[in-house]
């Protein structure tokens, strides 16, 4: 769909409107122009778009519409149940898969979508209370789930439940699969920029990481695959590429992208893992995050943009540790001259490939940010048994 920004007028944004005012970010006036993206619009879908996790920009995308269309619903205001083959979604999902991790069951990540798992986890809530275990949540549910305060302390109980699975499942690269995507492709380029006679493209670039970054985890052992080839053709949506990863049994997601900014000053690399406003997050993911920023920061000198969490649909959807990788401005003259370099660009995937295999170390087994070797990180097939 088509961006709706300010200036627009019509039934699209009326209903923006409507959901912004039902939250509160819009005051409730009948006024006669209620069909206008005005000023006061764009401030409310910036504060929106902010309290989500979304890209700060002021306008209807959509990724922005769906958040928007999925914030009419507050918990309790409707029965909650396993739909087949269109799951219910919407905020109150995530309300409610957001109190079943506090309380100690295993709902996923809190993805706003009512799954097999959270329809588990409701059901395992609803053994040990004395209800029904359907799986949905309907007045009674919801009325024991209010009663009812948190299982789980020590720690956050989702953080817990992944680190744990992460120590079970060793330190060696050997057999994981790693999905690697480079952002934009096919007919969308991403960021642009015209450089003497030559024209660099985001597109272009990160698909070289890619290909290079394939190389390394692939002679570590690891099973790679890519969300996409180098030639012209039509761009994969975010949450296809999710989808893809989650077909996939993936041990990691990781995404390359570069960044750009009408400020040519503007410079420096950031990762970003899912997480929401409230602190919900996924704690794998914001481990590898900061793996991956720092690796990078300390190999290749680019300014510290530092992690942050979000809720882009690509973090969202993905079931396993997924990043996404803003690597340096192609608008910066600075960080281009560097990402143009394959030399650095070598340098940037062995930060990322170090940065996966000390996420499989125990983390009283860690070793400082820049000293593994990379080169060293080879699957061997000794008597039988592979070792990393």
């Amino acid at each position: 769909m088509r961006p709706i920004r300010p200036g627009d007028r019509g039934p699209a944004v009326t209903e923006i409107r409507t959901v912004l005012t039902g939250l509160d970010l819009l005051p409730r006036t009948t006024r006669p122009h209620d069909d206008e993206f005005d000023v006061e619009t764009e401030r409310a879908v910036r504060a929106f778009q902010q309290s989500r996790g979304l890209s700060v920009d002021g306008r209807v995308g959509a990724e922005t519409w769906r958040a928007l269309d999925a914030a009419r619903w507050r918990l309790g205001a409707r029965t909650l149940y396993h739909a087949v083959p269109e799951p219910l979604t919407g905020e109150d999902v995530r309300s409610l898969q957001e109190r079943l991790l506090e309380m100690g069951y295993d709902a996923g990540r809190a993805d706003a979508i009512y799954g097999v798992r959270t329809s588990r986890a409701v059901a395992q809530f609803q053994r040990e209370v004395g209800l029904t275990p359907d799986g949905s949540c309907g007045p009674h549910t919801m009325n024991a789930l209010r009663r009812l305060g948190r299982k789980v302390v020590g720690g956050r109980p989702q953080w817990l439940r992944e680190s744990d699975a992460i120590r079970q499942s060793g330190p060696t690269l050997v057999g994981r699969t790693v999905v690697i995507d480079p952002g934009h492709g096919g007919t969308d380029p991403g960021v642009v920029v015209p450089d003497g006679n030559l024209r660099w493209t985001e597109a272009d670039l990160v698909h070289d990481l890619a290909s290079r970054l394939e190389g390394r985890l692939a002679a570590a052992g690891v099973r790679v695959q890519l969300t996409r080839g180098p030639a012209p053709g039509e761009c994969l949506p975010d949450p296809e590429r999710a989808q893809l990863a989650n077909a996939l049994g993936a041990d990691v997601f990781i995404s390359l992208h570069t960044d750009g900014h009408a400020n040519p000053d503007a410079d420096g690399v950031a990762t970003y893992h899912y997480g929401t406003d409230n602190g919900v997050t996924s704690a794998t993911g914001e481990r590898l995050a900061g793996l991956v920023q720092r690796e990078i920061v300390a190999r290749t000198g680019l300014r510290d943009c530092r992690t942050h969490a979000k809720a882009w649909d690509l973090l969202r959807l993905t079931r396993m540790p997924a990043v996404r990788v803003e690597l340096g401005y192609l608008t910066s003259p600075a960080d281009r001259g560097r990402l143009v370099d394959p030399r650095f660009r070598d340098r940037v995937v062995e930060a990322i490939v170090a940065a996966v295999q000390r996420m499989y170390f125990p983390i009283e087994r860690d070793v400082p940010t820049g000293s593994i070797d990379v080169s060293e990180l080879r699957a061997v097939v000794a008597a039988g048994t592979v070792v990393d």
